[in-house]
């Protein structure tokens, strides 16, 4: 029940920021340019775009995994040019830039459970070893 309701939140959150992204385009973009980015433009679109579709997949419960890797992807280059706490001069903005900057990071850690969650299921290497294991001892028990 709580990854039903888990990962549509945590998707929406990032519907909702990559759209807010490509609306604050201008500021992300030259944030991006002062870090060295080379094409600064095309990078903050790739990433807000990223954000809304991945988000919406994982909103959708659909490649849930592969979607929250994915998200996760976009969170560092996301919180760097979005929310540069660093480069503001006015305290009470430099303190909102590193609240929200903050909060990326816990999003994070959200979408880095989401990744290795199998949802109950066995994950592949654990299968494989199982597997393995169990090969191993059928050819054990057939020989001489």
């Amino acid at each position: 029940m709580l990854r039903r309701l888990a990962r549509p939140l945590l998707g929406v959150t990032f519907v909702a920021a990559g759209a807010d992204a490509l609306r604050d385009s201008e500021r992300r973009t030259r944030n991006a340019r002062s870090l060295g980015v080379p094409e600064p433009q095309s990078a903050t679109r790739a990433i807000a775009g990223t954000q809304v579709v991945a988000g919406a997949l994982l909103a959708l419960n659909r490649f849930p995994r592969l979607t929250s890797l994915a998200l996760a992807l976009t969170v560092v280059p996301e919180a760097a040019t979005g929310h540069a706490f660093w480069s503001e001069s006015d305290k009470q903005d430099r303190q909102t830039q590193r609240s929200l900057f903050v909060r990326d990071l816990g999003l994070l850690g959200g979408l880095l459970v989401s990744v290795a969650d199998t949802g109950g299921r066995e994950s592949v290497p654990h299968r494989a070893r199982r597997t393995a294991r169990r090969a191993t001892k059928r050819a054990a028990k057939q020989l001489p």
